[in-house]
């Protein structure tokens, strides 16, 4: 089992930077894929990006390619993910997710789920 807490929403003005932060407990084996989701008010969830421990590879969405940057702390479990050049079209509840080995955009294939976090770009 694995819990996921994610920390680090707010309010930020466009163009600002946030970082979220999603710290994982228990088998360090079953968050060796940790991912970022997201979904604003009356969308589906939709895929940021994800970070693979073994090797340290990330994949990012088209839609953050080159303002979000996905990062890890093993010694931590810890996986952030650091938001730049923000728009309001990233306003969303952020939820981090996590799973042994699927490392992709498919939200089902993911196993443990964090509560959320929001995130507010206002223009």
């Amino acid at each position: 089992q694995v819990q996921l807490v994610e920390s680090g929403g707010g309010l930020v003005q466009a163009g600002g930077s946030l970082r979220l932060s999603c710290a994982a407990s228990g088998r360090s084996f079953s968050s060796n894929i940790m991912a970022w989701f997201r979904q604003g008010s009356g969308k589906e969830r939709e895929f940021v990006g994800a970070s693979r421990r073994s090797g340290g590879s990330t994949l990012y969405a088209d839609s953050v390619k080159g303002r979000f940057v996905i990062s890890r702390d093993s010694t931590k479990n810890t996986v952030y993910l650091q938001m730049n050049s923000l728009k309001p079209e990233d306003t969303a509840v952020y939820y981090c997710a996590a799973g042994p080995s699927y490392y992709g955009d498919n939200n089902s294939r993911y196993d443990y789920w964090g509560q959320g976090t929001q995130v507010t770009v206002s223009s």
